[in-house]
């Protein structure tokens, strides 16, 4: 009888500290932007940029905060301008020896694919950090507002006149097309 008690107590004791861990684990997790990533999107009263950066195994901290958020700021740069090389190289062969009966055949295809990233961006700020425990992966998200943007835009001298307008004129359709882009790679 006292072996019995025992053992169900122990089996309670067991069950409440693995629904503890879940619910824990649970309320603990990850929160939406992580998952959701990087883009165009819209909030209550504004459009914005947001860029998701991560780094996983790097023991430094403060290291780790600063890449993960440097990462962030590159997400939202490529949303402007990336340029991306593509390289294919295509090689095939047949010979053929003496009586037509053997041949050998080769082939050999390579493809090179380099992105690249360059843009002066002002605004951009960390909003908010997410550190994952089980994976040791250091998470920033980060924002540019359109608006912060656009106010930038009138400041920059190095850009000319007509490249300016077009860009003001243009910054919310441009936005909402990327806005769509998202949309629809979220959807498949």
């Amino acid at each position: 009888m006292i072996r019995s008690q025992l053992t169900h107590s122990r089996l309670v004791g067991s069950c409440l500290t693995v629904l503890l861990m879940v619910t824990l684990v649970a309320c603990g997790g990850p929160p939406k932007w992580v998952q959701k990533g990087s883009g165009a999107f819209n909030e209550k009263d504004s459009k914005a940029f947001y860029g998701v950066g991560a780094v996983t195994g790097v023991r430094n901290i403060p290291l780790a905060w600063d890449t993960a958020e440097n990462r962030g700021r590159a997400e939202i740069a490529k949303t402007f301008e990336t340029y991306t090389g593509y390289l294919m190289r295509d090689y095939a062969a047949s010979t053929t020896a003496g009586d037509f009966t053997r041949n050998t055949e080769e082939q050999n295809v390579e493809r090179a694919i380099k992105t690249i990233t360059t843009t002066t961006l002002s605004g951009v700020r960390k909003i908010d950090q997410y550190m994952d425990a089980k994976t040791n992966t250091y998470y920033v998200l980060t924002k540019l507002n359109l608006e912060d943007m656009k106010n930038n835009l009138e400041q920059a001298k190095e850009l000319n006149a007509q490249v300016r307008d077009y860009v003001r004129k243009n910054a919310d359709r441009l936005f909402e097309r990327l806005e769509q882009e998202e949309e629809r790679r979220g959807a498949r």
